[in-house]
């Protein structure tokens, strides 16, 4: 299947419209909360996050995933919520959202590691992206996770002026 075209927006939490907040919001309570069980999904980590919305020809919001500050979750930034619609699952949409995350954070930490907790199920996805398991899995909100860590990419690439980050 082709993957398909969508058009990806960067933005800090206190940028979002919203409309881009509650779609973003709905599209996560959709996968987070209603398919894989209830947790409080807003966890105070989004306020100090870049968050990434691809979104579809109509404008419809079909992607997303955030980027969390260096020192809010770990000492790495933290790219996590990654989420596709049910509608674009098995297209490379997914492929194509984290590959934007993961060129991102190069570009705005260069010659800086990163770290995700990523459900476990999915640890061969990101260890396509040079992802590396660190320990034994855990469980975060009744499902089975593990740490891995990305080493630090892209050391000669400059960082943004707008106080780091993608901008």
């Amino acid at each position: 299947m082709t993957p398909p075209r969508l058009a990806w927006t960067w933005k800090r939490f206190e940028a979002l419209s919203l409309d881009e907040l509650y779609d973003a919001l709905a599209l996560r309570c959709r996968v987070f909360v209603l398919e894989q069980g209830p947790y409080l999904d807003p966890d105070g980590l989004d306020r100090v996050s870049w968050h990434l919305l691809g979104r579809d020809g109509q404008g419809a919001l079909h992607a997303y995933l955030r980027v969390v500050d260096p020192g809010a979750k770990f000492s790495e930034p933290s790219m996590g919520r990654v989420i596709t619609s049910p509608e674009l699952r098995g297209t490379g949409a997914g492929r194509l959202l984290v590959a934007e995350g993961v060129r991102r954070i190069d570009e705005a930490w260069p010659g800086k590691a990163n770290r995700i907790s990523a459900q476990a199920h999915l640890a061969d996805f990101y260890g396509s992206f040079g992802y590396a398991a660190q320990g034994d899995t855990y469980l975060e909100d009744g499902i089975p996770h593990v740490e891995m860590l990305r080493a630090a990419m892209g050391a000669c690439l400059t960082k943004r002026s707008q106080g780091g980050g993608p901008g």
